[in-house]
């Protein structure tokens, strides 16, 4: 008989599942019954570990609303670390299989105690579990209407174990995405819990400007309760800090309160887009500044794409200049930063057209570009060829006379000779190099006046459908984009000539790992 394909189990073997599943949960529940019988039920907790995960979750759903789970709990609170490792996995199953509502409902006070455990794997249990019932929308207001779970949630945020506290910031920022988890958080006595747990310390201190910045990022209704509470107001105010890695924390969190437009609208109109703007231009007169000046650019980095690189980099100068300065100077940090943030500018057609009116300054920069391609340290190189195949890369859609134009300089102003300069780096044993090079050719594989380079560079189109050239998957998959870019263009044709363009289309049909069968030869007497 046929084996039967893509059916789902015959009716054999879903009989044998079925008869198995109630003998299964049935030694559930006596395991269950002998633990309670007795004072150190390790075996048997070892045998319900091995019977609970050996149920699919389904037959688990129909068995475990039947049973006492308070003694697994309560086994919880011994000293034997594998009594409570086993019991936790035990759990960790068997709550899984538990709808968010009925979780909620039955067991608010076991997952309280969780959180106050002294071990970790408790704690972590019992977060992971909130965390499913804040996801549900029915379940969630039970979690609101428990002040004393809220406040444990709140406290986890202090806790030793940065993974708790990770949990419990996503679980309140979840809990306050209602209105009524809004109210709970900030208009009742759990604002006074959060302002203490605050106080614990510098790094929990970040932890809570982390959940109140979620909050933030929702709505503007969200913002408000988080600006009336008084934390974005502290937090704004650690920008002139005396401590300059707690300011440089303090921009980054700044920065994520700048990805929403309420949030932007909020702090321009406290000013803070403009302070920071006046700390990049006092930063060359400050011997610290290293330390926050790379979160500064970030953040007006960001800023740019988010909002209109044009405006930006308009309103706020400094910003432009500090970052070809930075890739001027010598400074690894910075030149990385600096690179980065190029990059991240010109990957847009606004973006590039600011850059091309900073003029000579602009084409200082493409000519230091050039020279850190070939001779930075290695993980600066590949951080600078990654800058300028986004500064080249223009879509088919957007390719004006103007930007093929622009592009095309700016491919000339990077070395006296940057095709044969790049061709050398594709060939080069480094692996980053390598696919570097392959990216930047890949850039400029779409647009007219790089097909003809590529065509009129003696052994270039030889290379591209040579797949022995590319050593390892990755390789061969950068090389396959270059393929695809070629291959989709509408001049690749007339530019390149039938014979390479069916040859690009074959190598695009194989794939990028196939490989050519080799015939063999059967010798007499073998």
């Amino acid at each position: 008989m046929p084996p039967r394909c893509g059916r789902g189990p015959g009716p054999e073997l879903r009989s044998r599942e079925s008869r198995r599943g109630p003998k299964m949960a049935g030694a559930v529940g006596e395991l269950l019954r002998e633990m309670a019988e007795l004072e150190q039920p390790l075996e048997e907790l070892r045998s319900l570990k091995t019977v609970v995960y050996s149920l699919p979750l389904s037959a688990l759903r129909e068995l475990v609303t039947g049973l006492r789970l308070g003694l697994l709990f309560d086994l919880l609170n011994g000293d034997d670390r594998e009594q409570i490792d086993t019991c936790v996995a035990i759990l960790d199953r068997l709550l899984q299989a538990l709808d968010p509502v009925y979780l909620a409902q039955n067991f608010k006070v076991e997952l309280q105690k969780g959180l106050q455990h002294s071990d970790d794997t408790v704690k972590i249990l019992a977060m992971s579990q909130i965390g499913r019932i804040v996801e549900n929308a029915d379940a969630v207001p039970l979690i609101i209407a428990s002040p004393e779970l809220l406040r444990e949630m709140i406290h986890s945020i202090g806790g030793k174990k940065i993974s708790v506290a990770k949990e419990a910031i996503q679980s309140l920022s979840k809990v306050a995405q209602t209105k009524a988890g809004l109210d709970a958080l900030f208009m009742t006595s759990m604002l006074q819990d959060l302002k203490d747990v605050m106080g614990t310390n510098d790094v929990v201190r970040y932890r809570v400007y982390e959940l109140v910045v979620e909050i933030s990022s929702v709505s503007p209704v969200s913002l408000g309760y988080c600006a009336n509470s008084g934390f974005i107001t502290q937090l704004l105010a650690e920008l002139a800090g005396d401590d300059v890695l707690i300011r440089a924390t303090a921009i980054e969190m700044v920065t994520g309160l700048a990805q929403s437009q309420h949030g932007r609208q909020y702090l321009a109109q406290q000013g803070t887009i403009d302070r920071i703007s006046n700390m990049i231009i006092g930063a060359g007169s400050d011997p610290f500044s290293g330390f926050y000046l790379p979160n500064l650019v970030k953040f007006f980095g960001n800023l740019a794409m988010v909002d209109s690189p044009q405006q930006i980099c308009e309103r706020y100068p400094a910003f432009i200049e500090k970052v070809f300065e930075m890739i001027e100077g010598q400074e690894p940090t910075m030149i990385g930063v600096g690179l980065d943030t190029i990059g991240i500018l010109g990957s847009c057609i606004e973006g590039k057209q600011v850059l091309h009116k900073a003029g000579n300054k602009f084409q200082e920069v493409l000519r230091r570009l050039g020279s850190l391609s070939c001779n930075a340290a290695t993980d600066l190189r590949v951080r600078c060829l990654d800058t300028i195949a986004s500064l080249l890369s223009l879509p088919n859609d957007q390719q004006t006379e103007d930007l093929l134009g622009l592009t095309e300089s700016w491919f000339q102003t990077l070395h006296s000779q940057p095709m044969e300069t790049f061709c050398n780096m594709s060939s080069q044993p480094f692996p980053e190099i390598h696919i570097g090079a392959i990216k930047i050719f890949t850039a400029i594989a779409s647009q007219p006046w790089g097909q003809r380079l590529m065509i009129s560079t003696p052994g270039f189109v030889e290379y591209i459908v040579d797949r022995s050239a590319e050593p390892d998957k990755p390789s061969k998959d950068a090389k396959f984009e270059l393929v695809k870019t070629l291959v989709d263009s509408k001049t690749i044709a007339e530019i390149f000539g039938n014979q390479y363009y069916l040859q690009l289309r074959a190598y695009l049909r194989e794939g990028p790992y196939f490989v050519k069968a080799v015939a063999t030869v059967a010798v007499d007497g073998e």
